[in-house]
């Protein structure tokens, strides 16, 4: 048995610590690096459907913001405009950049990236009776998606 001497709880005397082969993990390992990798994908997976992708983004931001524009809420579209644009115009001057005549209604978008940053161009017809116009909305991601910027169609 043991050469441990001297009077014990049990009259067997104390056990051995480690009285067998150690058990492989490796299984339990791969099962929590493979886990964390499906939680990964899980949530950018959520991200997609619940935000939308950034195109959907960009051009829910650019319905809403022109769509404030014709109802005259001011202070929901500028809420809407990155901080360049903020630094260059007034609420007041808003509408004089941004508002043509007719109903807004966003057409699509296309994605390109500007100095290693994500721009989406949305092109927005405005409808007026039997004349539409056509305008192209800067949208950058900046605390959120914002417009910042217009152009005629494209």
């Amino acid at each position: 048995m043991s050469d441990v001497q001297g009077p014990f709880l049990y009259d067997d005397g104390p056990a051995p610590l480690h009285t067998g082969a150690g058990r492989n993990r490796n299984g339990t390992l791969i099962a929590l690096i493979g886990a964390t990798v499906l939680v990964a994908v899980l949530m950018v997976g959520g991200m997609v459907l619940f935000k939308g992708t950034a195109a959907d983004q960009a051009e829910e931001v650019a319905g809403v913001f022109t769509k404030a524009l014709v109802a005259g809420d001011t202070e929901t579209a500028y809420d809407l405009i990155c901080d360049d644009e903020r630094g260059r115009i007034t609420p007041d001057q808003l509408a004089g950049e941004y508002l043509q005549p007719g109903t807004p209604v966003v057409t699509g978008s296309r994605g390109v990236r500007i100095d290693d940053s994500p721009v989406r161009y949305v092109q927005v017809r405005w409808d007026d009776g039997g004349a539409s116009t056509t305008t192209e909305l800067t949208v950058v991601p900046e605390g959120g998606t914002k417009v910042c910027g217009t152009s005629a169609g494209g």
